[in-house]
């Protein structure tokens, strides 16, 4: 940027500060209004406090309070699969599950508040009063109804169907009175209000609302508030929540979290149950089994009176022995393979979750623990979707593909074991037939006994998994680990009281400052020297000040501004018709329109000059509106004056002009009589006769011409001026039409020496305006009274 668009960019923004200031009390007022409705804002509005609360998810296995009997070494857990299931965690959070479990538990669908004249204040910790109803919950939790009621005395108070008014007492005949402890009867049912006791005891003369919401409009109320943020790849987790009373955030956070360590820890003690219900129904199963088994043996025992088996135990061979157990472990195995198929098959279980470490096998365990976890998942995901969600949809899917693993899982385990009974089976029919001498009724019986092992060893183990179902059951901790309890600062959040006044004070400062601005930017009018030289480029001799129209003339002792201004405006005058020395200056004083202030300017320099000791001739050529005469407040004047000059041709010009009663210096040519053709009488030789006896019998003679705007007579006699003074009245006049009517008459040069002078500045008008009379604090001029200002407090 170059220093001449510097200047100009820094000559702008001085002139709008200096516009701004200019209008410096209104924005001050605009000011105090705002932050006054600030403060009464903040006086009466409802503040929010800001409660937190932090957790950790704990993963699978740091949730159990001790290992796994199976002694399961492999890394499984909430974080191992990689997925982000923290994510999944929160949404479980602000589900509505579990939102509608803490609104319930707080009953946050009732509450109390206490009615002021502008604003009412939730009484959260111990209510004065208190609600018991007589209908069930499914009809409470679906009422949306207010009480608005008034406390009467310790033992009664009325209830209203409309809230009270600001301001309005309340006419109590328009109410219901009760006692504490009556039944009320309502839309909703029966209704018992029992007053709290103590320092929490109703005011007598309060007045309260008490608030009933349906409980699903509360859950999506807090579904939207409760806000839970992590960080990525991180399992801790910080729960926020605003509510106008810190005290119940904290609860709301608090039980928020209770109520989700309690469903993780019921989905997952779900499956512990359904593995210890699938194996009591094994135990009745082959507890019947073996009951059939012992009675068979008792019954040929009694029969063929075989009562010294031991004695024949050395018949057995050792190889016989270790044959039998291993057909007994194969036996169990494949009849646990064929309960838990029976158990996947089933497709009329209340649940999809299949039983733990039923058979000892590792892919098993790893297979259906993983089948577990996945139906978890999705039945978590159900309380706050549907069938549809994708999600779900993909879950169904992983579930169905680990199904169809287990079930060839056990399919190929149930062949494999098949294929090692038969192998068993033979070698054991090979030994037994080396046995040729054993009897057939003992071989009988040894195969019965056998049976009756086999049946005691499944039901020892199912009582062993059993046992270990049960313990299991409260091995499982919270799942997530409280680290901060929820907490405030009590420090309001909303509204920020920094931020409102802020706010406050720049609206009340943008609004008046850009009402400025555009009035300034759709103003037309001329009020400054700066925008008079904007639009044409002319010699400027000066502004003069607004004054009063006490103060409309000058006197010749005046040191106020604006004879200060006449002065420098006839010092500018002799400066540019300096070369003018052997006859009189004609200063011709003209404007745009009337009402601009020619008359008083043609007046008060003609004035400044005879008082400088120059002979001067005020001439009132604008014969349709003369006020010259009237301006210097003359009594006696001339009758005849200067038309009555032209038409007359017998008159003189020493029986039209007369001398100021009280300047010497000072001779007036009044205007005349008013003619019907002025504009034909100034065309007149009479007009040019007036002007060359003038010439040389005075210094200056200032001639008070028609506006140029609004008829001729001025372009008429304009060869006569030696100079063109070209008043334009501040704060009146439009650019638009200064620049139809001047601006061709400088470039056509009609107007001889064309100059500017602007009328009626006011000091500080848009930021513009000067300042007069340097060293004008002594003197006598009347004009130099000024009162003294409220703030100002020094003496004079």
């Amino acid at each position: 940027m170059d220093t001449k668009s510097h200047s100009i960019t820094s000559l702008h923004i001085r002139k709008n500060l200096e516009l701004f200031l200019s209008y410096w009390k209104i924005i001050l007022v605009c000011i105090i209004i705002g932050l006054s409705i600030a403060f009464i804002y903040l006086r009466y509005a409802t503040y929010e406090y800001q409660a937190y609360a932090t957790i950790k998810i704990k993963d699978e296995n740091q949730s159990k309070k001790i290992k796994g009997i199976e002694g399961i070494t492999t890394a499984t857990g909430l974080f191992s699969d990689g997925t982000n299931k923290i994510k999944e965690e929160i949404a479980v959070m602000t589900s509505r599950t579990i939102l509608e479990k803490v609104v319930k538990k707080l009953k946050l669908n009732i509450a109390c508040f206490a009615q002021g004249n502008l604003k009412e204040v939730e009484m959260y910790n111990n209510p004065p009063v208190e609600l018991s109803f007589f209908e069930s919950d499914s009809i409470i939790h679906k009422t949306d109804t207010i009480l608005y009621m008034k406390i009467k005395s310790p033992t009664e108070f009325i209830l209203f169907d409309q809230p009270v008014k600001s301001f309005t007492p309340r006419d109590e005949n328009q109410g219901k009175k009760y006692d504490f402890g009556d039944k009320i009867e309502t839309g909703f049912g029966g209704i018992v209000i029992t007053p709290n006791t103590g320092d929490y005891a109703p005011i007598i003369g309060s007045d309260l609302n008490i608030v009933i919401r349906p409980i699903a409009t509360i859950v999506n109320g807090y579904q939207q508030s409760v806000f839970i943020t992590t960080g990525e790849g991180s399992s801790i987790i910080t729960l926020e929540l605003n509510q106008s009373n810190p005290e119940k955030a904290k609860d709301i956070l608090n039980q928020i979290i209770e109520e989700y360590n309690k469903d993780v820890l019921l989905d997952k003690e779900n499956v512990i149950k359904v593995t210890s219900e699938f194996i009591n129904n094994r135990l009745n199963v082959v507890s019947k089994e073996l009951e059939e088994v012992d009675y068979t043996a008792e019954q040929l025992r009694k029969t063929n009176k075989l009562t010294a088996l031991d004695s024949q135990a050395d018949l057995y061979l050792q190889s016989e022995r270790n044959n039998e157990a291993r057909i007994m472990e194969t036996s169990n195995k494949l009849e646990l393979i064929e309960f838990l198929q029976d158990e996947v098959n089933d497709e009329n279980k209340a649940s999809d979750l299949l039983p733990l470490n039923v058979i000892e096998d590792q892919n098993v365990a790893q297979v259906t623990n993983n089948y577990n976890e996945l139906v978890s998942q999705r039945d978590r995901l159900l309380k706050n979707s549907s069938e549809k969600n994708p999600i779900v949809i993909k879950l169904n899917d992983e579930i169905r593909v680990q199904k169809e693993n287990l079930k060839n899982t056990l399919d190929k385990m149930q062949e494999s074991n098949l294929i090692t009974l038969n192998t068993l089976n033979r070698e054991d029919a090979r030994i037994r037939g080396q046995l040729y001498s054993a009897p057939a009724k003992e071989r009988q019986f040894r195969n019965i006994e056998r049976q009756q092992g086999i049946k005691e060893s499944l039901y020892l183990y199912l009582l062993e998994k059993r046992e270990e179902s049960n313990i299991r059951l409260g091995m499982y901790s919270d799942s997530a680990k409280i680290i901060d309890k929820a907490y405030s600062s009590y420090i309001p959040v909303a509204p920020n009281v920094n931020f409102v006044y802020l706010a406050a004070f720049v609206l009340s400062m943008a609004f008046p400052i850009g009402f400025i601005y555009l009035k300034d930017m759709l103003d037309t009018r001329i009020y400054s020297k700066d925008e008079l030289m904007d639009i044409i480029d002319i010699p400027y001799i000066g502004d003069i000040p607004k004054s009063s129209k006490k103060t409309a003339l000058i006197n010749k002792t005046d040191y106020s501004p604006k004879a200060e201004a006449f002065r420098i405006v006839r010092s500018n005058v002799d400066f540019l018709l300096k070369d003018l020395d052997n006859r009189a200056k004609k200063l011709f004083v003209t404007s745009t329109k009337a009402q601009e202030g020619k008359s008083h300017t043609s007046t008060n320099l003609a004035s400044s000059i005879s008082y400088s000791k120059h002979r001067v001739l005020l001439i009132e050529s604008d014969v349709r509106v003369p006020k010259i005469v009237k301006y210097l407040g003359i009594s006696e004047s001339p009758e005849q004056g200067l038309t009555d000059f032209i038409i007359d041709i017998s008159l003189n010009p020493n029986q039209v002009i007369f001398t100021h009663p009280d300047n010497e210096y000072l001779d007036i040519l009044p205007s005349g009589s008013i003619p019907p053709n002025p504009s034909e009488l100034l065309l007149s030789e009479r007009f040019e006769e007036i002007i060359s006896y003038a010439e040389t019998k005075y210094d200056y003679i200032v001639v008070d011409t028609s506006a140029v705007g609004l008829v001729s007579d001025t372009l008429l006699i304009s060869k006569f001026a030696d100079m063109f003074i070209y008043v334009v009245s501040a704060d009146n006049v439009d650019k638009r039409q200064f620049v139809h009517v001047a601006k061709p008459l400088y470039e056509d040069n009609r107007l001889p020496k064309m100059t500017m002078l602007l009328n009626g500045v006011k000091k500080g008008q848009k930021g513009y305006g000067y300042g007069y009379g340097y060293g004008y604090g002594y003197g006598n001029s009347p004009n130099l009274k000024k009162k003294k200002k409220w703030y100002n407090f020094s003496k004079s």
